[in-house]
């Protein structure tokens, strides 16, 4: 993994408000953000950790991926109050895939990241979480500039990964499922399908169904305003206790609606 630095040359105050400022993780800062997860993840949400021993949440991908950290220069126990987990498409050729292949057919996808020499490569988003009392929109905001600054530095043109709904009953969200569906589905070309064996169904008879989006996760709702659209079907993930639903955002909509506000275009 790389060392911290600056993102593209801008100096600290450009990821910083107040005392929170984020950065890529240094390898010794890993797990920290490891340590976050577990407490999010697994105590306060329920999922499964194999290095629950260690109260780390871990898995195969970590130790190759990078992780954006959000630190409070004012916490002297802590200092790690929100991380998220980013694996480019180089790397991801160098391991053996992406995190999300295990419940979702990528090969749309990546066909279309490949369609000419030269493409800009994926970006596979993941493992977001931020500590309860830091769940504000200055802690979002500072980590969606941070992720800007790493989609142009790294020539990313689609970003992607798995948003949750809590718990394993696909039934409990059937509006926002199908809301979904019918107002946010991907085009054939960039649109994934969860694996035939764990497929559940998102579309519904739009008459039965409360379409206004309402009861949709704060993140999925996140990931719609900056231009994302969904694959076809869910997944349920008993591991992690959720129902989750792919998605993929162009990054020329997110420079489009909000390169100004993240410091991408003057």
């Amino acid at each position: 993994m790389e060392p911290a630095r600056p993102f593209l040359g801008a100096d600290e105050a450009t990821c910083r408000t107040g005392d929170l400022e984020v950065r890529l993780a240094q390898a010794h800062e890993v797990d920290e953000a490891l340590a976050l997860r577990f407490r999010v993840f697994c105590e306060e949400r329920g999922a499964r950790s194999s290095k629950a021993a260690s109260g780390l949440e871990e898995d195969a991908f970590d130790r190759d991926c990078d992780h954006l950290i959000v630190i409070d220069h004012a916490c002297a126990g802590r200092p790690v109050v929100g991380t998220y987990r980013l694996l480019r498409e180089e790397t991801a050729l160098r391991i053996g895939g992406f995190y999300s292949a295990g419940e979702y057919d990528l090969a749309p996808l990546i066909a279309q990241g490949r369609a000419h020499a030269g493409a800009p490569q994926l970006l596979e988003l993941g493992r977001s979480c931020v500590d309860p009392r830091y769940r504000t929109n200055a802690t979002i905001t500072l980590l969606w500039r941070a992720i800007a600054f790493y989609l142009e530095r790294h020539r990313v043109g689609f970003m992607f990964g798995c948003a949750s709904f809590p718990g394993t009953d696909p039934a409990l969200f059937r509006d926002e499922l199908a809301y979904l569906h019918r107002f946010h589905l991907a085009p054939p070309p960039i649109r994934v399908r969860a694996w035939a064996k764990h497929h559940v169904e998102m579309a519904r008879a739009v008459d039965k169904v409360d379409m206004s989006g309402r009861g949709l996760p704060p993140l999925i709702k996140a990931y719609l305003r900056v231009g994302a659209q969904v694959g076809d079907g869910a997944f349920i993930d008993h591991d992690f206790n959720t129902v989750d639903v792919f998605m993929v955002m162009p990054v020329e909509r997110i420079v489009g609606r909000y390169g100004r506000k993240f410091g991408l275009v003057t």
